[in-house]
């Protein structure tokens, strides 16, 4: 069924790094070396991640990365949105690109039910719901 993409994944669990009351900034070298994502990698979620103002990057002295707001105001349907766009919210579960309005497909209606259960889901769970499952030492 739905799975949330490789790079929401990492996106949660880099996020998941950063100080969850803002206060303090984490290098990018850490949360690689905390996480495993190749530093080219992550430089391009948090390039997202701060588009959607979900994260603050400061340059030089006492620079590095933060939450723009606490973990506890950011859910899990932001990271998503943010680094997977809106798209993977309507897309057909079987993969049928022309699935809706007069062609449902077999699945259709389910998915419509799944799929509000999924989004509330997402909306529920925020950055510091996950941080537990971080400090287990997460790494891909």
């Amino acid at each position: 069924m739905l799975s949330l993409s490789q790079t929401a994944g990492y996106a949660i669990m880099a996020l998941s790094c950063l100080d969850p009351v803002c206060e303090r900034m984490v290098l990018a070298k850490d949360i690689a070396d905390r996480t495993g994502i190749s530093r080219p990698y992550l430089n391009k979620i948090m390039v997202r991640l701060g588009q959607a103002g979900l994260v603050v990057g400061k340059r030089g002295h006492n620079g590095g990365l933060t939450l723009a707001r606490p973990a506890g105001e950011i859910t899990l349907l932001d990271v998503a949105d943010a680094v997977d766009g809106t798209e993977w919210r309507s897309k057909c579960v079987l993969g049928l690109p022309n699935c809706g309005g007069e062609a449902p497909c077999p699945m259709h209606e389910f998915w419509l039910v799944e799929q509000k259960v999924i989004i509330d889901r997402l909306t529920s769970l925020t950055l510091a719901d996950v941080v537990p499952f971080q400090q287990r030492g997460w790494k891909v």
